[in-house]
């Protein structure tokens, strides 16, 4: 496949699955919390949550699970787990010389995030490169949760950029609407989360940064890209 190119004038990142390969944790903390009451958080399920706000995907979850909790318990006993695991979170392959390079060269980037403000700032506690990054939108701090724009909306007019000099670089099917929506060109981080027809909600769907350039004013693209629905 050719080189794909883009002109964006800005970039807006979701977080988790798209710089951080924060998503296994959320798995692994959720898992913990059903152990006791002999729950198994299956794969199937975990997709329908994938970038939703949390207090939104706890009651999704209490409610699949028939949990004898309500969410806010949920979200508590998780947290517990989450807390620990989360200043250690890897960067998803090439995100931090991606998002370096954009930094030196002034572009305007945000993230927009489903979490927390809370945890956002813990996922991002040892993180230099992420915490260099001044626009930042969490998923309590807007009235509608992803898949709705509002969040991508915000960032772009942060950032003083039209949404359609905007470039999303998303994970989950709930993010591909709401970048979409905002009337944004999306790529998709790929994952095992994401199903076929998810991936065609994406201009494009890459595995990481590793064959992502910006020089100029163009996004490079290179082989191993999804074309997703572009």
């Amino acid at each position: 496949m050719s080189t794909t190119s883009l002109a964006p004038k800005g970039f807006i990142f979701d977080l988790d699955g798209t710089l951080l390969d924060t998503e296994p944790l959320y798995t692994e903390a959720t898992q913990k919390v059903m152990d006791p009451i002999g729950r198994r958080f299956t794969l199937e399920f975990k997709r329908t949550i994938v970038g939703r706000e949390a207090m939104e995907s706890a009651n999704m979850t209490v409610s699949e699970y028939d949990l004898p909790m309500d969410a806010q318990t949920f979200l508590d006993r998780r947290s517990v787990f989450l807390k620990v695991m989360f200043p250690a979170a890897q960067p998803i392959t090439g995100a931090e010389t991606f998002i370096e390079g954009l930094l030196d060269q002034d572009i305007p980037i945000a993230i927009a995030t489903s979490s927390s403000r809370e945890m956002f700032e813990l996922k991002r506690s040892q993180k230099p490169w992420l915490q260099k990054i001044t626009t930042t939108l969490c998923g309590d701090e807007v009235r509608r949760s992803k898949p709705d724009p509002e969040i991508f909306v915000e960032a772009a007019n942060t950032l003083a950029i039209s949404a359609a000099d905007c470039i999303v670089f998303e994970d989950s099917i709930t993010g591909f609407k709401a970048a979409r929506a905002a009337g944004m060109t999306v790529i998709g981080i790929d994952s095992p989360y994401l199903l076929d027809v998810d991936r065609t909600e994406a201009n494009l769907v890459i595995d990481d940064y590793q064959g992502l350039a910006f020089v100029q004013g163009q996004l490079f693209i290179g082989e191993g890209a999804d074309p997703g629905s572009a």
